[in-house]
C-alpha cells in the first residue's frame, strides 16, 4: 500500500522561499506519476505541478517560473521548491502519486488514487 508523507511546511513571509518534501513508500516509486496539489478552506483543490520518471513535468501557470518540482529516486522522495512566495500561495499543499494516469488528466486531483496527509505553507508578513 502506497504511503506518502509530506513534510517541510511553515510560515514564511512574501518574497521567502520555502522547499517541501514528500516520502513514497509501499510501492516502486519509479513507476509512479507524482504531483503536488494544494487546497484552501472552502476551495477545491487545485493543481501545482506533476512530474514522473522521464521527468516529464509541467506547472499550473501560477507556479511557472516560481516552483520547482524534482523527485529523487534514490530516496523516494518527491519535492517543491516554492520561490518568491506571496500570501496568495497559502495552503495546504498536497503530494499525490499514481501509477496508472495518462498525460492529459495529470492535472485532475481525481485521477490520484495516492494522497499524503497535507502540510501547511502559509506566507504572511
Amino acid at each position: 500500500q502506497v504511503r506518502l508523507v509530506e513534510s517541510g511546511g511553515g510560515l514564511v513571509r512574501p518574497g521567502d522561499s520555502l522547499g517541501i518534501s514528500c516520502e513514497f513508500s509501499g510501492g516502486t516509486f519509479s513507476g509512479y506519476v507524482t504531483a503536488w496539489f494544494r487546497q484552501v478552506p472552502g476551495k477545491e483543490r487545485e493543481f501545482v505541478a506533476v512530474t514522473d520518471r522521464y521527468r516529464r513535468s509541467s506547472y499550473a501557470n501560477f507556479a511557472t517560473g516560481r516552483f520547482v518540482i524534482s523527485r529523487d529516486s534514490s530516496k523516494s522522495t518527491l519535492y517543491l521548491q516554492m520561490n518568491s512566495l506571496q500570501p496568495e500561495d497559502t495552503a495546504v499543499y498536497y503530494c499525490a502519486a499514481d501509477a496508472n494516469i495518462i498525460l492529459s488528466s495529470r492535472r485532475m486531483p481525481a485521477q490520484y488514487k495516492n494522497w499524503g496527509q497535507g502540510t501547511q505553507v502559509t506566507v504572511t508578513s
